[in-house]
């Protein structure tokens, strides 16, 4: 399959895992200026140079093609194609401009994507709002990198310059409980691996020491249930591809 360009809008990016060749890479996706999902993977985006490096909701353009990842939405890029269009798209009157592109895309539920994939394989990428969140959850986990991660990492990359500081092991996982607008639905929890999450953690671990995960459930949990207008971006995972995960957040102010 030849190349295409293809104009879209990033709204998803989460925090980079050890992958090929000394490359660390961060799943990325968006929405084309012809209102379709695409994920881009993999992207090393601590390696992109300065002028590449996007952000979310930057409209940007690149060429594109079909990867081997079965997955639908799933296109290889060429880094070296990608170009910024414009600014991160502002949150003035409670984010209506990104409401505009991204709530039309808005699925009933994670219920209905789960049935949907398992009768035709597809979508893997989607956007819910939950009836109801129960919790944000944190557990601990290994905080070092496996020796095949280790392994992976200490590789030489293709790129001729590397990140100032090598990718930090984010030690828990974090999580959401919710319950779907469904009601044969009998609740969920999914892993979140959203990139703004993770750089929260390391902050505030900095910022406010031993005293991080109170304000950190503050953010995540409370302002999500009691104060904003959550929705979850959502999708499938390549190596289990019936496990649906949270990918990112998208939460302008609820309005009573």
């Amino acid at each position: 399959m030849d190349w295409v360009s293809k104009r879209i809008l990033i709204t998803v990016r989460t925090y980079p895992t050890p992958a090929w060749r000394g490359v660390e890479v961060s799943c990325t996706a968006g929405i084309t200026d012809e209102g379709e999902w695409i994920r881009l993977f993999p992207i090393p985006y601590r390696y992109l140079s300065p002028d590449k490096r996007f952000r979310k909701y930057q409209w940007i353009e690149l060429n594109v093609k079909r990867s081997n990842d079965p997955r639908l939405e799933s296109y290889q890029l060429d880094i070296d194609s990608i170009k910024i269009l414009s600014g991160p798209i502002q949150t003035d009157n409670n984010w209506q401009a990104r409401k505009d592109i991204v709530l039309p895309l808005k699925s009933h539920c994670l219920c209905c994507l789960k049935a949907q994939l398992n009768k035709d394989g597809s979508p893997t990428l989607g956007i819910i709002k939950p009836k109801t969140i129960n919790g944000f959850h944190i557990k601990r986990t290994n905080p070092n990198w496996s020796p095949e991660q280790l392994n992976k990492l200490a590789q030489l990359s293709f790129f001729d310059k590397q990140p100032r500081q090598n990718l930090e092991k984010i030690p828990y996982k974090f999580s959401y409980s919710f319950v779907c607008d469904e009601p044969n639905c009998r609740g969920h929890e999914l892993m979140c691996t959203d990139w703004e999450i993770m750089q929260s953690y390391r902050s505030w671990r900095r910022q406010y020491g031993t005293n991080w995960e109170r304000y950190f459930k503050d953010r995540y949990e409370t302002e999500m249930i009691f104060i904003n207008d959550t929705y979850f971006y959502v999708g499938t995972l390549r190596d289990h591809p019936l496990e649906w995960i949270i990918v990112g957040l998208f939460y302008p102010r609820a309005v009573s």
